[in-house]
């Protein structure tokens, strides 16, 4: 979904065109795999990062072209609200000091974006706490084909409004304007696909006490409410099931259900089976083995962990992780890349397949709501551990993972340091937005000001005051 289209509408015969074009794409994807050799390479990192635009009050800003334009740099892209942009960083070879070549671009990008917004500025953070209801009017939507067109294609599934409901909170929701609320930390890494099952396994297991040290939405529409709130706000906002589909299958925003046992081909063949195409635009001019409906496809489903193929490079797989949020701080997003990277390759050196796939889910939603507080389950342990005890005892793992793959003790320590300072001191984003609304006494574009200076700062959480 990262290109846009040259329209908005599409006819129903286009549609069942689309879905024969990615059930033949999925046949050359399984022969692409197949081969010898296919997707060798060093491991390598990457990341989104996505963030906000605000005015000089904190509040959100719809101005996303403007400053694309004017920075004309192409790692900025628009994302769905016009108060939202995408920062696409370089990647990286994990071997070597990946932590710290991510954070300095992403202080250097954050600060780009930021002294671009004339009378603003930019700050990553989950959820904006000034965002209103009138936030998500159909004008907040980029002025981008591609965004409209999956607006429709939601619509054409989901054929009438229902409640999105989180807590307390309860809204109507017709648009898939709400995603626009939400922004994330999103890694990338290059994988083999030999490796792929063990290593997609061992990030669902590693991302419950990962998200539970890093939460950072506390808040929506002046509710205060799960310590990540965006997973809740995303599952439920892009949900295109009615009452009978969801008792047949997960939304297009999920966990998932299960271990992946046969590889990638596993996880796509199910996106084909499982979920209606809702951008269908055909491509005449690609090669095959560039599979373009395929990659689109896959584009609208957003799991939590999810595969992509690349065709570049000769083509190669790659595990996005999706849950982390933006922030607080770019020593805050190189320290939880490395406590998410290091935990999921050090677990993806035995087979997960036995260990009961509900306590790993359990653990994701528990972190969400909870944070450092949640009861978490852990392999080859009967009782339960409060997140921030389980999170100390997994360090010295998410070490040994890193400096298997390469990494320098000195990039791996940094980095995973701030993660031990920020449990032990209980300092998450999430933690510092609520005790400085209550410092604030419940001003909402204070909290947002200071934070951004903050943010800017660089300094990782746990040393804000």
């Amino acid at each position: 979904m990262g290109r846009d289209l040259d329209r908005e509408r599409f006819t129903e015969a286009e549609y069942a065109a689309f879905g024969e074009r990615i059930q033949e794409q999925l046949g050359v994807l399984r022969e692409l795999l197949a081969t010898p050799g296919f997707g060798q390479g060093p491991v390598t990192v990457g990341a989104e990062l996505e963030l906000f635009l605000i005015d000089g009050r904190g509040r959100p800003l719809s101005r996303n072209s403007q400053v694309r334009d004017a920075l004309g740099d192409p790692r900025v892209v628009l994302e769905l609200g016009r108060y939202n942009l995408e920062v696409n960083l370089t990647p990286t070879p994990l071997a070597g000091e990946p932590f710290a070549r991510l954070g300095d671009e992403v202080q250097e990008t954050m600060t780009m974006v930021d002294g671009a917004v004339a009378g603003g500025g930019a700050l990553p953070i989950g959820i904006l706490p000034t965002l209103d209801a009138e936030d998500f009017t159909v004008g907040a939507m980029s002025d981008q084909n591609r965004y409209r067109a999956m607006s429709r294609g939601i619509r054409r599934l989901r054929l009438e409004p229902f409640l999105v409901k989180i807590d307390d909170l309860e809204l109507s929701v017709e648009d898939v304007i709400l995603e626009s609320a939400n922004t994330s930390w999103q890694v990338h890494m290059r994988t083999p696909p030999e490796r792929f099952a063990r290593v997609f396994n061992a990030a669902q297991l590693a991302v419950g006490p990962v998200l539970a040290a890093c939460g950072n939405s506390p808040f929506f529409l002046g509710r205060r409410l799960w310590e990540e709130t965006r997973i809740a706000l995303m599952e439920e906002a892009a949900d295109d099931r009615d009452v009978q589909r969801r008792e047949r299958r997960d939304g297009r925003v999920t966990f998932g259900s299960d271990w992946v046992r046969a590889g990638a081909y596993e996880l796509f063949e199910r996106y084909v089976r499982d979920y209606d195409p809702v951008v269908p635009d055909l491509t005449d001019d690609a090669e095959p083995y560039e599979v373009p409906e395929l990659r689109l496809h896959q584009g609208t489903i957003w799991q939590w962990n999810r595969p992509v193929y690349d065709p570049a490079d000769g083509g190669h797989l790659r595990i996005e992780m999706r849950a982390l949020p933006a922030g607080p701080s770019c020593a805050d997003m190189a320290a939880n890349t490395a406590f998410l990277l290091g935990l999921t390759l050090s677990q993806a050196e035995r087979d997960l397949t036995g260990y009961r796939f509900a306590e790993a889910y359990q653990n994701f939603y528990r972190a969400a709501m909870h944070g450092l507080d949640a009861k978490l389950s852990w392999p080859g342990h009967d009782a339960e551990f409060e997140a921030a005890e389980l999170v100390l005892r997994l360090l010295p793992e998410a070490r040994e993972g890193l400096l298997a793959a390469g990494v320098t003790p000195s990039d791996a320590d940094r980095a995973l340091g701030v993660i031990e300072q920020r449990t032990r001191l209980r300092r998450t984003g999430a933690v510092w937005q609520r005790e400085a609304l209550e410092r604030f006494r419940g001003d909402r574009e204070r909290l947002v000001l200071r934070y951004r200076e903050l943010a800017l700062s660089g300094l990782p959480v746990h040393l804000w005051r």
